[in-house]
């Protein structure tokens, strides 16, 4: 090795830039980072449905510049796209994609992290790109944002939900719960504000949307205690509701059809899509059946500890939602700092501990929290709803966009205790 161990850090959104930074926060100048992304910024993907109830063009405030970041921590950025990985070699291939037509070069680690997201296959959804609608990028929010606001939209019955997921499995990977959708947050944050926004142009409410999932029930991974509430709350609200999907068969001009059989007449149709691994990380060493990476509870791959993976490529990632990929950031971070910087914990290293902590958007300037790891055999669940976690997940873009996604370590902890005691 090295006598500075270079540590590449595949994937710069929101798990690969944090993590970057803490590694350079634990490891300190003994290590060279460097980061690679196809584009140079950031999209902050969770606050695309507040642009787009605004009638604001979401790519015009939700893409971060972060090299200026990534320069005050001496950190190295590579604009490429990754061609494949060879972790006998330890080197990555690459094109660089600033001008179409480059060459693929070759790039070697000591240590890799791997934060690549994954691939969202709306391709294999038919009619999807021609009758459907998501939130899942500033592209799409945009083209939502117009269908809404130029007035293509009639007031017609709209869908909201997912396709079915196809979660990695591997006897090397610690004991999870399998889950049957990517994440259901989303759906179930858009269902509550697009009400509003409805009921406040006059085109309807709740009563114009359904929900589906293509599991026994939407959102499992928030745990039995606040389904118990949610679900009766959007039965008295009036909204659809349609379980056991099986997954999305096709999109038409007048509906949505599932692989159970059923269909719904719909006149939009808001999808999430199945989460796949990226086909350069599919039968690997070290990945699952489906291409997510294996790791253990410190976020390392067990046959090849050198190698690392957070946020939506690692295979432990259920649900695939940003708080994980955040903690996940800094568990990996001091293991490094420990192992090859200059970090000295007065304790163990605390592994990986599952929790959902989500806070979305319900229109009129108020909000939903949910603080839960029943899913995974805990005893927390809070659910709450009110204006204090609205201004919350505005706050946490602010603090984001401020510290170019290095969160204090106090800043999801303070986020918790806030909201885990105080709404209005």
């Amino acid at each position: 090795m090295a006598a500075q161990p270079h540590i590449l850090v595949l994937g710069c959104n929101f798990a690969g830039l944090t993590t970057a930074r803490y590694i350079r926060e634990y490891a300190g100048d003994e290590v060279k980072i460097t980061c690679m992304d196809r584009k140079p910024y950031l999209a902050f993907i969770p606050n695309i449905p507040i642009e787009v109830w605004n009638n604001n063009n979401p790519e015009r405030s939700l893409h971060l510049p972060f090299i200026k970041f990534l320069d005050r921590d001496n950190i190295d950025f590579i604009q490429g796209e990754v061609q494949g990985i060879d972790v006998e070699t330890k080197s990555v291939d690459f094109k660089p994609v600033e001008r179409s037509g480059s060459a693929t070069e070759e790039i070697d680690y000591d240590y890799l992290v791997i934060a690549l997201g994954n691939k969202l296959a709306f391709d294999d959804i038919e009619g999807f790109g021609k009758y459907g609608h998501t939130f899942t990028d500033t592209y799409y929010g945009d083209k939502v944002r117009r269908y809404l606001h130029d007035g293509s939209y009639k007031g017609g019955p709209i869908v909201i939900g997912s396709d079915y997921f196809q979660q990695g499995k591997s006897d090397k990977l610690p004991d999870i719960p399998t889950a049957e959708a990517a994440c259901e947050g989303p759906p179930v944050e858009i269902s509550f504000s697009m009400a509003e926004w409805l009921q406040k142009r006059g085109l309807g409410g709740p009563e114009n949307i359904t929900l589906f999932t293509p599991a026994e029930v939407i959102a499992e991974d928030a745990g039995e205690q606040i389904l118990d509430q949610l679900l009766p709350m959007f039965d008295e609200m009036g909204y659809g509701y349609q379980a056991n999907t099986k997954g999305i068969k096709r999109l038409y001009e007048d509906g949505i059809e599932f692989e159970d059989g059923s269909s719904l007449e719909a006149e939009m149709k808001i999808i999430f899509p199945n989460w796949e691994a990226h086909d350069f990380l599919k039968k690997l060493p070290i990945s699952d059946d489906q291409g997510f990476i294996i790791t253990d509870l410190h976020m390392r791959n067990p046959d090849y500890p050198e190698v690392f993976a957070v946020g939506d490529a690692a295979s432990i990632t259920v649900p695939k939602i940003g708080s994980l990929g955040h903690m996940e950031a800094e568990v990996l971070a001091k293991v490094l700092g420990q192992e090859i910087g200059g970090y000295d914990p007065d304790e163990k290293i605390d592994p990986l501990e599952f929790e959902l902590v989500c806070m979305g958007d319900m229109g009129d300037h108020k909000g939903f929290y949910m603080h839960t790891d029943e899913w995974w055999g805990g005893d927390t669940s809070i659910l709450k709803m009110g204006y204090t976690p609205h201004m919350l997940k505005m706050g946490f873009k602010s603090m984001y966009y401020t510290t170019g996604g290095k969160i204090p370590s106090w800043g999801l902890p303070m986020s918790e205790f806030i909201a885990d005691r105080t709404m209005i």
